[in-house]
Parts: C-alpha cells; sequence; structure tokens
C-alpha cells in the first residue's frame, strides 16, 4: 500500500504539466512525458511559454478570407 501511494505522489509534477499545457494549448501527452524525463525544469520551462489559444498564430492576409464569413 506504501508503493501505490508513493506512486501517486511522484505522479504529481507530470500529472500539473500535462494539465498546465493543455490550458495553454498545447499537448497533454507530450508535456506530461518530457515531464518524466526532466520533472521539475519542464515546470518551468512550460510556464515561460507563450499560450498558443486563439489570440495567437499567424494573421490571415487581406485577401484571405476567414471560415466564418465563408457564406
Amino acid at each position: 500500500m506504501p508503493e501505490l501511494l508513493l506512486i501517486c505522489v511522484l505522479l504529481i509534477p507530470q500529472t500539473v504539466a500535462g494539465i498546465l499545457a493543455k490550458s495553454m494549448g498545447r499537448s497533454f501527452f507530450f508535456w506530461f512525458f518530457i515531464s518524466f524525463l526532466i520533472p521539475i525544469i519542464s515546470l518551468i520551462v512550460l510556464l515561460f511559454l507563450d499560450d498558443k489559444g486563439e489570440s495567437g498564430g499567424y494573421e490571415l492576409a487581406d485577401h484571405v478570407t476567414k471560415r466564418d464569413n465563408i457564406s
């Protein structure tokens, strides 16, 4: 039983990194597995990365219409 508790405690940084990455628009599983290799450093790197949400990305040129405007 103590082994199960230890495993759960050791998975906390990986789970936190995955949830934080998902909230920032990044891959949950990628950051979850990266956090196995470098647990605390991956969290620090993730905190300094920009959000990939709807506001991020490239801006379309003037002659390109967005999908919402196509009728």
